[in-house]
């Protein structure tokens, strides 16, 4: 069995020899679950606002789910499930009629908003109506991905309807993201839909106590939460900490018990180093593909001959075995989740820009490329995110590539907040680091980021065959035509367009202290974040 076994976890002690030794986990009943204590964990980026609909980041996510519901969400005992999920505030199993084109949700009766308020279908109505039919104006990072719903409904007071314009069963996996945090329909009607942004009321298993920007937020257990006996925890303090030396420190002296997000193998074997059996790690492979995207509102970069230079320029095959020993960033793939059955092949990788093995002859390409389209003489600012891990690596390694094509390659990194705002409001970047990051495993909608009118695609594109490549894909109901309809949609987005230019795969690896118990590694940091199921081993504190 591999030391590193995905979606598994390892105890690990430090042997006599220097070498590391990994114990299995011990055979028996499953643990009793101990009630009381706060955990605290870290978290490598601040808080662009509280409004899971809008935002896309695990910054957002770790400190502030703990405090929403939502409809469905991924079985938080088999996190690393495709098809595995519960409900959260319905009840019991949803009804799907027998054309596939509607589905029945039983709201729970005994759930309240952390004002007292009592939830009714009402609110998940208004809840999705906001982040599937917003308001001009209105963001919703994920609206995409819910272009077939007709329509929302509560025939009942606990009852909810989701019509479908035609059958897609992805829809499911889409309704169970960690983003779509339930909201009252009366903060909703009361104070408007950017309320959320800066104010939180929920029906998580933790009432918020308080955010202290830069610092922390701290959470406390919701004596009033729908789940008898949840959450163990008394409260938890998500700790602000953007360099990853403050977090490594953190858990080493246990200041925090856990970072959610991901560390790179190095810091992963100076942990278990310094550790010893104190340390557990988790490891999964993650639904996150990094990549760079170019403004096509800026006049270079509005020539696909220009994107497509930039693509070429990548020495992907070449780079990512030493990329991967200091970076969260393991396999080199395209649009399409690795081992995935709609995953392209390495053979049809091959073909596209920057996937080939002779990186001599595409970077002679690109400069031919960039001669035709007038900018030999190119100069690109890369706009980076302040996060070390893997931004500031890859944003590095980008840089260095497209100046070994005779590029003049700089760029400007940034605090979270104004990186957002340029590539929302401003729009004025020439590249961004970029990424598809999700949830579930879904390809199917997973890479309808790349749709020109998605809420997160940051290209500034228009381009309807786009959308129509994509739509070709999403309805095909034949598994082998799909998969060709997907290289075709792949190739237009990386080839034909250049709208995105991929790096690599990411790697997710958890090591915590052996005291946090109860959480179950995700192939994405977004899931099973809600802490309900968290509990500390006073044992092993």
């Amino acid at each position: 069995m591999s030391a590193f076994q995905k979606g598994t976890l390892l105890p690990w002690a430090l042997a006599a020899s220097a070498a590391f030794a990994v114990a299995a986990p011990a055979a028996g009943a499953a643990e009793t679950p101990v009630r009381g204590g706060i955990l605290n964990y870290v978290v490598g980026s601040k808080i662009p606002s509280y409004d899971g609909h809008q935002e896309t980041t695990f910054g957002m996510i770790h400190p502030i789910a703990p405090f929403y519901s939502l409809l469905i969400r991924i079985n938080p005992e088999d996190p690393q499930s495709t098809t595995d999920f519960v409900c959260d505030i319905c009840e019991g199993k949803w009804e799907t009629s027998k054309d596939g084109l509607s589905y029945t949700f039983n709201i729970r009766k005994n759930v309240k908003f952390h004002d007292g308020t009592p939830l009714t279908a009402a609110d998940v109505k208004a809840t999705l109506d906001k982040i599937i039919f917003p308001p001009e104006g209105i963001p919703s990072s994920r609206k995409a991905w819910y272009s077939e719903v007709a329509s929302v409904e509560t025939p009942e007071k606990y009852k909810l309807v989701i019509k479908m314009k035609r059958r897609l069963p992805a829809i499911i996996p889409a309704l169970a993201s960690p983003f779509n945090f339930i909201y009252s329909k009366k903060d909703l009607d009361a104070h408007g839909y950017d309320w959320h942004k800066a104010h939180i009321n929920g029906t998580g298993a933790f009432k918020f106590v308080q955010h202290q920007p830069g610092a922390f937020v701290e959470g406390k257990r919701n004596e009033d939460y729908y789940v008898a006996g949840r959450p163990y925890l008394d409260g938890f303090k998500a700790i602000s900490a953007p360099k990853m030396s403050v977090r490594l420190q953190a858990i080493r002296g246990d200041r925090a018990g856990i970072e959610f997000r991901g560390f790179p193998p190095k810091a992963r074997d100076d942990l278990v180093a310094a550790m010893g059996d104190k340390i557990k790690v988790q490891e999964s492979d993650w639904n996150n593909i990094m990549g760079a995207v170019p403004n096509q509102k800026t006049k270079r970069f509005s020539d696909p001959r220009v994107r497509k230079a930039l693509a070429l320029a990548l020495n992907r095959q070449g780079t990512i075995q030493y990329l991967s020993k200091i970076a969260i960033v393991k396999t080199m793939g395209g649009i399409v989740f690795p081992g995935h059955k709609l995953e392209g092949k390495k053979e049809w990788l091959a073909k596209l820009p920057g996937y080939g093995n002779d990186i001599k002859a595409a970077r002679a390409e690109a400069k031919k490329l960039l001669k035709e389209a007038g900018q030999s003489a190119l100069k690109v600012t890369l706009w980076n995110r302040a996060v070390d891990q893997p931004y500031k690596v890859i944003g590095t390694w980008y840089v260095d590539q497209w100046r070994k094509t005779g590029i003049e390659a700089d760029q400007k990194v940034v605090p979270s907040g104004p990186w957002y705002a340029g590539l929302r409001k401003t729009k004025d970047f020439d590249v961004s680091i970029d990424f598809n990051s999700q949830t579930v495993i879904n390809p199917t909608i997973d890479v309808s980021k790349f749709l020109c009118d998605a809420g997160n695609n940051y290209s500034n594109c228009q381009d309807k065959k786009t959308s129509d490549l994509y739509f070709s894909m999403l309805y095909e109901t034949d598994s082998e035509k799909q998969y060709d309809k997907m290289r075709a949609f792949e190739k237009h987005v990386l080839d034909d367009t250049a709208q995105f230019i991929p790096a690599f795969w990411w790697y997710k690896i958890n090591p915590h202290r052996t005291y946090v118990k109860g959480w179950k590694i995700a192939p994405s940091h977004y899931l099973n974040q809600q802490l309900d199921t968290v509990w500390i081993d006073p044992k092993l504190k």
